[in-house]
């Protein structure tokens, strides 16, 4: 199986389907040098990288920018391209097997998204993500936090979680939060902490890719 990773950051979601043993194979895409990509690297507008190739792959992982639907982005937000509704008209129409990720707030477009969250995988940060995956899967429980972490650069909650967003990853010394305490929330130890702020955990893409194997050793052995 080979697998092809839009808008790829530095990663987070590659390691994590290389993780579980999905696919064998995986090819990253961003407009901007990924130098810290743990995979094959292609610097390359990902919507028309996903137009011309595309149908060469497996499976298909995309994380269009969510500032156009993100609260973080405030008033600003129309300022923002929405790259998410293009990547899914090609996705759904390609019938490649593919999990497309982003914010909450994307929810209005994502047909029966699944939620995942850090606290489902025993990571000290929620990071609230919709994946919208097909072949469909199922979500683990969620359970309610009654814990709230606080805003970007705040440090801790009570119970330790932090919040990692913006272009700092969190960071603030000050509160005793340091980019190891963040790498180990996040489960990455690669990244800058910019690069942080914009991963999703391995251990989300994990799960995913865990689930979706079963569901298509499944389908192939109901298809035989």
């Amino acid at each position: 199986m080979k697998l092809l990773d839009l808008f790829c950051g530095a990663g987070g979601a590659a390691v994590g389907y290389d993780r579980s043993g999905l696919v064998s194979e995986i090819h990253g895409v961003d407009i901007v040098p990924q130098p810290r990509y743990p995979f094959r690297f292609y610097q390359y507008d990902a919507i028309e990288f996903l137009k011309r190739y595309g149908h060469q792959y497996d499976i298909i992982h995309a994380s269009p920018p969510c500032q156009r639907f993100s609260s973080a982005s405030g008033k600003h937000k129309e300022k923002h391209p929405d790259l998410l509704t293009p990547t899914l008209e090609i996705l759904r129409k390609l019938g490649t097997p593919y999990v497309v990720e982003n914010v909450t707030g994307a929810r209005p477009l994502l047909q029966s998204p699944i939620l995942l969250c850090g606290s489902m995988f025993g990571l000290k940060v929620y990071r609230h993500r919709l994946f919208e995956v097909y072949p469909d899967i199922e979500a683990p429980l969620h359970f309610p936090h009654n814990d709230r972490s606080p805003g970007a650069n705040k440090g801790l909650s009570p119970k330790g979680f932090v919040c990692v967003v913006g272009h700092r990853a969190g960071i603030q010394p000050a509160k005793g939060v340091t980019k190891e305490y963040v790498e180990t929330a996040m489960g990455i130890n690669w990244m800058s902490a910019t690069e942080l702020s914009q991963a999703i955990p391995p251990k989300f893409t994990q799960y995913i890719g865990e689930q979706l194997k079963k569901k298509l050793v499944t389908l192939v052995d109901m298809a035989s």
